[in-house]
């Protein structure tokens, strides 16, 4: 018999809980695509999405997920042959990494492993080596859901300037952007990309990718463009059209708008950064009390602000998790990276995700489900998680 029987919550690292208000406004009748009120809020959304973003440069959006933001990312600066490095910190880099390779882009990578963040020193020796810069980008993560590792991205920035290399820098920032700080001009970031459903608390169906003049300057030598992965007709539409290459997302746009409200117009988006950090590190004061359970990555200025990735000894997360959605009403996320349905290990990972439309009541609600599911399965753990994760949340900032 189970006690699921109220509203679920869904705590994988996305898509992410959605605010009833951004659903709420969604809920209409399609609007008129050729003038008035769409194409009126539509202009209002790119001031916002940069302050997201913290740039003054250009925004493309597209009707995609976060692998369409990937491979417009690489058709507008990339020709077949062209040689890019990749900085791998989990599965997503990887990722992105085997969509350049298909489409003919010759990618070395550099692999860091599932319990790491990338080494600035070992990017600055590898461009250094590079002395006739055949390398023409530098692509990571800021965080991968995977491992749950945050990269520092301004410390690759200043690795990639003491190497003296011209290559541009790509960062993906799916996971990452409304959640952990980002700095997209002051980190010297050249093509950033992300999608809708995670920080920015909209239903998945939307990406976006950021890109300054350098980057903008890049397409005149690459072969990859196609009419509807071009960023220039998106960013500087003669027609409300081209901003989407073709009809627009209408109800995401509608959607979108309200979450900016949310997090833009409201909350504030260094508040929101704060707000994350907290959330955080009352997940990892939890994790660390119950002891059976382990961070998967140990140094806390290298985890993420979106995403905890937990693993165990055994089978306890796979359990765990089982027993949190069916009987509690909780989703978490599966491990990925670490192994594969069905192989050794594939229950010995679980994730948490503390992105986006989160407070406190949402927040313990998770961790005392889990804590309580420990008890039921007879998962021997130590005591105090809730204790210590309130401590946690009690001292953040007041105003």
């Amino acid at each position: 018999m189970s006690l699921n029987f109220g509203r679920a919550q869904l705590s994988i690292p996305g898509p992410s809980v959605i605010p009833d208000r951004v659903l709420n406004a969604m809920h209409r009748a399609s609007p008129n695509i050729y003038e008035g009120d769409l194409i009126d809020m539509t202009a209002t959304l790119y001031p916002d999405l940069k302050t997201v973003a913290q740039t003054r440069h250009h925004a493309a959006v597209y009707i995609a997920n976060g692998h369409g933001a990937w491979e417009a990312a690489l058709s507008n600066t990339c020709s077949r042959g062209d040689k890019i490095l990749v900085l791998v910190t989990g599965r997503f880099a990887q990722g992105w990494a085997d969509v350049a390779t298909r489409t003919g882009i010759d990618v070395e990578t550099l692999d860091f492993g599932m319990q790491d963040a990338v080494d600035p020193e070992q990017l600055c020796d590898r461009l250094k080596a590079d002395r006739g810069h055949e390398i023409r980008g530098v692509f990571t993560v800021q965080t991968d859901t995977a491992s749950s590792v945050q990269n520092d991205i301004a410390a690759i920035r200043k690795a990639m300037d003491a190497a003296g290399h011209p290559a541009l820098l790509f960062v993906d920032c799916i996971a990452s952007l409304g959640c952990d700080r980002h700095e997209m001009d002051a980190w010297g970031v050249d093509v950033m990309v992300t999608g809708c459903q995670k920080g920015l608390m909209t239903p998945a169906g939307m990406s976006f990718v950021f890109f300054n003049d350098k980057a903008a300057a890049a397409q005149a030598k690459a072969d990859l463009v196609t009419n509807y992965w071009d960023w220039h007709p998106r960013a500087n539409p003669a027609r409300f059209y081209q901003q989407f290459g073709g009809t627009a997302p209408t109800h995401h746009l509608f959607g979108l708008r309200e979450a900016l409200n949310i997090l833009v117009k409201e909350e504030g988006i260094k508040q929101a950064w704060a707000r994350h950090q907290t959330c955080a590190q009352a997940v990892w004061a939890a994790v660390e009390r119950w002891g059976s359970l382990r961070l998967n990555i140990a140094v806390p200025a290298k985890r993420s602000h979106a995403v905890t990735t937990v693993r165990s000894d055994g089978d306890e997360c796979g359990r765990l998790r089982h027993w949190c959605e069916h009987q509690g009403g909780l989703t978490l996320g599966i491990g990925l990276g670490f192994a594969e349905e069905g192989e050794p290990g594939w229950n010995s990972v679980l994730r948490i995700a503390h992105m986006g439309h989160l407070n406190p009541v949402m927040l313990m609600g998770a961790l005392g489900t889990m804590d309580t599911g420990l008890k039921a399965l007879g998962i021997p753990h130590g005591s105090g998680a809730l204790e210590a994760a309130g401590a946690v949340l009690a001292r953040h900032p007041v105003g």
